[in-house]
């Protein structure tokens, strides 16, 4: 395991997120033109990485991703989704549902209080969700 994390950086961790996300096998040709790799080598090089690490395996038509190692992503089909994007949604919707069904009356300061906790919490998970979108978290 600690030897996939070391090979997840940089180039190599774009090329193990292509392969996975296509679910089918990939050529090195294909590889190289989606990533606007310079030269068919380079992607191969990366994907050699990949094969010794053992988070790939070579068949007849490509490439094809043998192990899901990204921690904080989810994998729906074709579609990876940062593991945060699902607690974002919950805040939001909490936040919703107080705001909207669960307004007192009289505002209270127990219901600031928890009306700041949820906001938090929804603000510092679109913060993860975000990072874990752009790539920069594994």
């Amino acid at each position: 395991m600690d030897k996939q994390k070391n090979v997840l950086k940089g180039l190599t961790v774009k090329v193990y997120k292509f392969i996975l996300k296509s679910g089918n096998p990939v050529g090195i040709r294909k590889i190289q033109r989606a990533l606007n790799l310079s030269t068919p080598t380079l992607a191969l090089y990366h994907v050699n990485k990949l094969e010794e690490a053992g988070l790939v395996k070579k068949h007849l038509n490509g490439y094809v991703a043998d192990r899901v190692v990204l921690e904080n992503l989810i994998r729906l089909r074709r579609i990876l989704i940062p593991r945060y994007f699902f607690y974002t949604v919950f805040f939001i919707t909490a936040l919703i549902i107080l705001i909207i069904f669960l307004r007192p009356y009289i505002v209270t300061k127990e219901y600031v209080f928890s009306i700041a906790t949820i906001s938090v919490a929804t603000i510092t998970s679109i913060y993860e969700t975000v990072k874990a979108f752009s790539g920069k978290v594994l």
